[in-house]
């Protein structure tokens, strides 16, 4: 099982301590790409794919860790897309 996989898999088990950093890798691995949603949207994040679809959600903060409700909002938009 290559790195992609393994981090995919780990993904789609809703895991309590999945990062940031990791959550970008796996969206990048779908082709989506962070755009800036400007200085006054603070912790807002929004990625897009070439197919324009747009996946929006906070950053976590103070933490790094990724809410699991979260996680099921993004697999739930992804699930079209395996």
């Amino acid at each position: 099982m290559t790195k992609k996989e393994k981090l995919i898999t780990r993904f789609r088990s809703v895991p309590s301590d999945l990062t940031y950093n990791e959550l970008v890798q796996i969206l990048k691995y779908y082709g989506y790409t962070e755009y800036s949603l400007g200085k006054t949207t603070g912790s807002a994040v929004k990625f897009k794919n070439d197919s324009g679809d747009i996946i929006r959600f906070h950053k976590p903060h103070p933490g790094n860790i990724i809410k699991s409700y979260v996680i099921d909002q993004i697999l739930d938009k992804l699930g079209d897309e395996d």
